[in-house]
């Protein structure tokens, strides 16, 4: 190939680029601007791992979260290891033997490293229903051992295993996340778009109403409501007016920015001519002026997950939130209040670093949307 053929060939692709960038959708720019943010991206992946982690709880959990072991209390986090004796192997922990100081009373695990004990995957374990619909056994991994289990977040006061625990409780917090968000934008969305557009009594009563809320303090606010929901009520429903609650307190930033843009799109001109044109005030609301905000609502959606997150959990770590048998991150961390119990095993934390990593992924994830989303950038 000829230099000047080669020149062709490129200010060919470079034209069709341009081409394509100018043919392009709305949402094919968007996805390619957010491409860019490689944070973003990273976040992304990591979240749709979690949610599937969530999804397969009863698989990925090698036991279920309510199992006790009350001869395995406190056991430290197992590493899992490839090399023994100096080769490598196949993913394997170490066998566990109790002992008990004799000065301090205090019972001390230490490792039998003549005893490996391979984990295997795919297999067969304890019995479970997934998602209380199937019966089912089998588990992502696990170890045949019978008296020992793998614990690779270590176990808790009554010897359930972390890990399994923190993978349950993952599908409570983040599913309560999602549906306090659902709920919080309708409410949003309906109470801005009617502020926005009609304005005058409406607007004025609405952002009384919003002003109100906003004004009380948020914690004593959740504890009141979370407080008046009777112990005896089940955990399920709990759960759902927990959300509610949630989303009963976090509406009020959405309704603020669709009644700002609203008010500034109902004198655009497409707007006019849908009016002119006959179109039903539901329809110019629904049709026209809500799909202007798609990319900014999408973006919000998932800086609001965090705070819904962020709810639930200190509602749950004080108690006031999810209870037991629930199992969510705040009902983990509850293990976790006292000093003692830190000191003693600060594998017990684990469930307050899987809130910070959800929480940072889901708020990178939103600044990159909202990079992408911005019609003002490059």
């Amino acid at each position: 190939m000829t230099y000047e053929t080669s020149v062709y060939a490129e200010e060919n692709e470079l034209a069709a680029a341009e081409q394509s960038i100018y043919t392009a959708n709305s949402w094919k720019l968007m996805w390619w601007r957010f491409r860019q943010h490689r944070l973003a991206l990273v976040s992304l992946i990591f979240l749709v791992l979690a949610y599937i982690v969530a999804i397969f709880a009863e698989i990925v959990a090698p036991y279920a979260p309510d199992s006790i072991e009350r001869l395995e209390t406190f056991v430290p986090p197992q590493m899992v290891r490839f090399v023994h004796e100096g080769e490598l192997t196949r993913p394997f922990v170490y066998e566990l033997k109790r002992t008990r100081d004799p000065e301090t009373a205090r019972v001390t695990y230490v490792l039998d490293k003549s005893k490996p004990l391979p984990i295997k995957f795919f297999v067969h374990g304890e019995k479970y229903r997934f998602w209380g619909i199937w019966k089912a056994d089998f588990h992502l991994f696990g170890i045949d051992a019978r008296r020992q289990k793998v614990n690779l977040l270590g176990t808790d006061s009554l010897g359930r295993d972390l890990f399994s625990r923190l993978v349950y409780g993952a599908r409570v917090t983040l599913s309560a996340g999602l549906i306090g968000v659902f709920f919080a934008f309708v409410l949003g969305l309906f109470f801005g778009s009617i502020s926005g557009y009609y304005g005058g009594f409406v607007d004025t009563a609405i952002q009384r109403m919003m002003e109100f809320i906003r004004s009380v303090p948020t914690i004593p606010l959740w504890m009141g409501l979370a407080a008046a929901l009777p112990i005896a009520w089940d955990p399920l429903f709990v759960y759902v007016l927990i959300t509610l609650i949630l989303a009963l307190i976090g509406w009020t930033h959405l309704a603020r920015v669709v009644r700002g843009r609203f008010l500034s799109l109902k004198s655009e001109d497409y707007v006019m001519a849908a009016r002119l044109a006959g179109a039903s005030e539901y329809r110019v609301i629904t049709k026209h002026m809500l799909p202007a905000m798609t990319s900014y609502i999408i973006a919000a959606m998932t800086l609001a997950v965090p705070e819904m997150i962020l709810g639930e959990t200190a509602l749950s770590f004080l108690g006031l939130g999810l209870r037991p048998p629930v199992v969510s991150w705040g009902v983990l961390l509850q293990d976790a209040q006292n000093l003692r119990s830190i000191s003693l095993a600060p594998w017990l934390l684990a469930p307050g670093l899987a809130v910070v990593a959800v929480v940072l992924a889901f708020n990178f994830l939103g600044d990159g949307l909202r990079d992408a989303a911005d019609p003002y950038g490059q």
